[in-house]
């Protein structure tokens, strides 16, 4: 039975004869180690900035507005802290999110750039 295959035909589908099955068992492999790798780096680094926010000091009112101003470091720290900030902030009521003893603009612009570095902004807009 001819199938309309001639030599040429025939030559052409041997040289995929050589081929070997494409096995995605080690790519895929590769591909958990990796994330695995990438998720244990963030879980650290959540951890670790959670442990060190815990370690901010906290003081009453009325002492906080007699006593120094937060400027432009405590901005951009508590700029940084600040997502771990409102979640407690929604489970105790004697944490807050924003110094209310501060400098104004500087306080202002280093908040605003610790959020910045915190979450990516102003990066690669893709």
């Amino acid at each position: 039975m001819n199938l309309g295959l001639n030599d040429e035909t025939m030559s052409d589908m041997h040289c995929f004869s050589n081929v070997k099955s494409v096995n995605f068992t080690h790519f895929k492999s590769f591909m958990m180690k990796k994330i695995k790798k990438q998720i244990s780096r963030i879980f650290f680094l959540g951890l670790m900035l959670f442990l060190f926010t815990g370690c901010a000091h906290s003081m009453a009112l009325d002492a906080c507005i007699d006593n120094d101003l937060y400027g432009f470091w405590g901005g951009l720290w508590h700029g940084i802290i600040s997502p771990f900030s409102f979640v407690l902030s929604l489970f105790k009521d004697d944490i807050a999110l924003y110094a209310v003893n501060n400098t104004g603009g500087w306080y202002d612009f280093g908040f605003v750039l610790g959020a910045g570095i915190l979450f990516g902004g102003g990066g690669k807009a893709s």
